[in-house]
């Protein structure tokens, strides 16, 4: 804005057109000493003026949107001062009497008051799981400890929710020093009683504004020595530093982005000339408008109690899916539950897991057993799903039986597709008594909770039913009632989303269209989400229904994009869409049409959408559920 000229330039449709995929900011970022001063902001609105441009969508920190606000609020001023100098006519200045200031939050902190969710964030936590993974596998292989240093000055989000998803064993975050006046002793004896009892590694993760309860800061140097003074252990320290701002961003950030945008505009347009400025977030998955500065100063607030030392006030400020986040890591990385220093008091609970695969059973079964032990509960396993509960395949759990699943994709109890008929509900009814359970927890997805459904059905048959029933939302189809998101389908639509990637990179050579086939059966979830995080022309769901007219239209504009330069298209269809016009069906009429303008391939993504590691999202939201 400062330099004006060809740095401000309009942008077209094609402007931004193949970026979703894209790290960083294809139109730059960068810190501006001549904007801090009146001066620079006089010749930015000279040079705004000259475009006829009187809002801005303003993405950034606290720091760029103080200034933007400071910047809206002097226009007047500024506008004043230019007319007085004749750079501008009084004609110019009366036509745009007012700055509007729309803000969305670029942070990979999450540290901005008023939204939970910042953008950026979520890939950088995706940047550190994979690392502290990366590093466990090799910290247990050579029963190493490591000490993970990673950002956030005065916010410990990425810290806490990066120990959270990765299962490290301490972590240290600027709103929370430790209690303990001998922290140090502390944690030495907690890691030394964890190798005792069996873990091969040890990972303590650092933010990088972390402190003691003195404002002494603690540095990941400093926790290396100590470990190997006290310890006698072999330490690394791995420090992520800017890894953790680069790579193509998550599924989440694509889409919440977008809706963010998408959010941003309309209030440019709707809102009055004089309008105060807002930012534009996401609370509980929605998103919501607030009041910028006023965001803004609560999250400097939080930085001024912590330098000052008042961390429970800072820690009040944090959301409260922060501070729960916060007591449940403590709990879990605990090496012996609470309860198991007195005598068990608590009841006996099981955990199944039901229905289709879904990344993040594991974490959440983990996450129940280890918290059901700490409260002095007596926890069972039940191998391989309802039929397990038939047969009897039932396990005493203990704290270390689900020691390393947070990060484990699959079931390690097992999980079977199984319809409940009345002899099986008998026999359930039977191990029920056998086994002394009060109370069942069911991790899975529609058979899941069928099968929870027709047990309460037959508790007029078989007293032993008349017990709490929880079902836990996981599925990638992501299509279960009474839950927004289940656990699983951010891991699929994240793989769904890294082949697209590669798919477009492929077809990007040769001028192809794509026809990919998603999972979903009869939600469109994955699809549409999948189609808005890639950048696809067509989504086809079983909610909006498919026509022949419809792909007529489709095919049309297919042509009329390549015959205009466009390189590569994408559709992506659920995979129950309609019983007709099927994937092959697709590929073979856009084949045919569009020979010697284009080729066509398509791609059945199946069972990958199933597999591989849990997303930080899905191990956050899976230890969340089981936590409630």
């Amino acid at each position: 804005m400062v330099e004006g000229g060809e740095r401000i330039r309009k942008m077209t449709w094609d402007s931004v057109g193949g970026t979703l995929h894209r790290g960083g900011t294809i139109i730059g970022s960068a810190r501006c000493a001549a904007f801090r001063e009146r001066q620079g902001r006089l010749q930015a609105a000279r040079n705004l003026l000259e475009r006829g441009i009187d809002n801005l969508v303003v993405i950034g920190g606290d720091g760029s949107l103080t200034g933007a606000n400071l910047f809206r609020q002097e226009w007047s001023g500024l506008l004043a001062e230019l007319v007085a100098s004749e750079t501008i006519t009084p004609e110019l200045a009366q036509a745009h009497p007012h700055l509007g200031i729309v803000g969305l939050v670029g942070s990979i902190d999450n540290d901005m008051y008023g939204t939970d969710m910042t953008i950026g964030a979520d890939t950088a936590l995706h940047r550190i799981t994979e690392a502290i993974d990366a590093i466990s596998s090799t910290a247990a292989s050579h029963q190493r400890t490591f000490v993970v240093e990673v950002m956030g000055r005065n916010c410990g989000y990425l810290a806490l929710m990066g120990a959270l998803a990765a299962a490290a064993d301490w972590v240290f975050i600027p709103e929370s020093p430790p209690e303990m006046e001998d922290w140090q002793q502390a944690m030495c004896d907690a890691l030394h009683e964890g190798r005792k009892a069996g873990r091969r590694d040890s990972i303590v993760v650092i933010a990088e504004g972390a402190r003691d309860r003195h404002g002494a800061p603690i540095r990941s140097a400093d926790v290396e020595q100590l470990l190997r003074d006290r310890l006698k252990a072999d330490v690394r320290v791995t420090i992520l530093g800017h890894v953790q701002r680069g790579g193509a961003p998550s599924a989440f950030d694509r889409n919440m982005s977008t809706l963010l945008g998408h959010a941003a505009v309309r209030e440019v347009l709707s809102s009055t000339p004089a309008a105060e400025p807002c930012l534009i977030g996401m609370r509980r998955n929605r998103i919501v408008k607030a009041p910028l500065m006023f965001c803004v100063e609560q999250t400097q607030a939080i930085t001024k109690l912590i330098a000052a030392g008042d961390y429970a006030k800072a820690m009040e400020l944090r959301s409260g899916s922060f501070k729960e986040a916060f007591r449940t890591f403590w709990t879990l990385a605990q090496v012996l539950p609470y309860a198991s220093r007195a005598a068990p008091s608590g009841g006996r609970l099981a955990v199944i897991n039901a229905g289709g695969l879904a990344p993040g059973m594991n974490t959440a079964t983990r996450a129940a057993i280890r918290l059901g032990l700490d409260q002095g509960h007596t926890m069972l396993g039940v191998r391989d799903g309802m039929q397990g509960l038939v047969i009897g395949a039932i396990e005493v759990m203990d704290w270390m039986s689900v020691g390393g699943w947070a990060a484990m994709g699959g079931s390690e109890l097992g999980t079977k597709r199984k319809v409940l008929d009345h002899k099986d509900c008998q026999a359930i009814a039977l191990t029920l008594e056998k086994h002394a359970i009060e109370g069942m927890l069911i991790i899975g997805g529609w058979d899941g909770y069928q099968a929870a459904h027709r047990l309460l059905l037959e508790r007029p048959n078989f007293a032993a039913l008349n017990i709490p029933i929880i079902c836990l939302p996981a599925s990638i189809d992501n299509n279960l009632p009474g839950s927004e998101l289940s656990v699983g389908a951010d891991t699929a639509l994240n793989s769904i989303v890294g082949v697209v990637d590669k798919i477009k990179q492929s077809a990007d050579a040769t001028l192809r269209a794509f026809v990919v086939e998603v999972m979903g059966h009869y939600c469109g979830y994955l699809a549409l989400m999948s189609g808005l995080a890639t950048g696809a022309e067509q989504v086809y769901l079983d909610e909006s229904g498919v026509t022949l007219k419809d792909l007529l239209v489709d095919l049309d504009n297919l042509k009329i994009g390549f015959e205009n330069g466009k390189r590569v298209a994408l559709t992506i269809r659920n995979e129950c869409s309609n019983t007709v016009y099927t994937t092959s069906f697709l590929h073979s009429l856009f084949e045919e049409e569009g020979r010697g303008l284009f080729e066509v391939r398509q791609a059945v993504l199946g069972h990958l959408q199933q597999g591989g590691d849990p997303s930080p999202f899905d191990r956050i939201h899976a230890t969340r559920l089981a936590t409630r």
